[in-house]
């Protein structure tokens, strides 16, 4: 499995070496998170949940979606039309595994989160589908 390759120009507000990432996250986290890797359809926490609040890199914890912004796709990962801000996430070309996608990065650490699509026809405010890996996010609930 490759490892996330480093971002151009960009240098990450939280760097830790690979033996603090693995000590960190679980295999299975380290493989989605520092190794761009993609967790299997339909058995992420967080692909169904309905909870209101803001859902953070599980690397990091830098808050990346709102519930709000959350949809059902379908395609067995959650989809989000938004991030919560621009600057919270970063997008790159991934030319990876014989197709053209656009990665999704987490800004402030770099991890990997999943891809963005455009143009799908979900009704949606953006017309974009942020497919995330579960194993990458954690979900802070709203206390209301």
């Amino acid at each position: 499995m490759k490892s996330v390759k480093p971002v151009e120009g960009v240098t990450p507000k939280v760097e830790k070496t690979d033996a603090q990432w693995r000590a960190e996250l679980s295999p299975d986290e380290y493989a989605v998170l520092r190794q761009a890797g993609t967790e299997p359809a339909w058995v992420g926490k967080y692909t169904d949940t309905k909870t209101v609040g803001v859902y953070k890199c599980r690397a990091c914890d830098t808050e990346l979606f709102r519930s709000e912004t959350k949809f059902d796709s379908h395609c067995g990962w959650p989809s989000f039309f938004s991030p919560l801000a621009g600057d919270k996430v970063i997008l790159r070309e991934d030319r990876t595994m014989g197709m053209r996608r656009v990665e999704v990065l987490c800004a402030t650490c770099h991890s990997h989160l999943g891809h963005v699509f455009e143009g799908e026809g979900y009704n949606n405010p953006t017309d974009q589908r942020y497919c995330i890996n579960s194993i990458s996010l954690t979900m802070e609930p709203d206390e209301r």
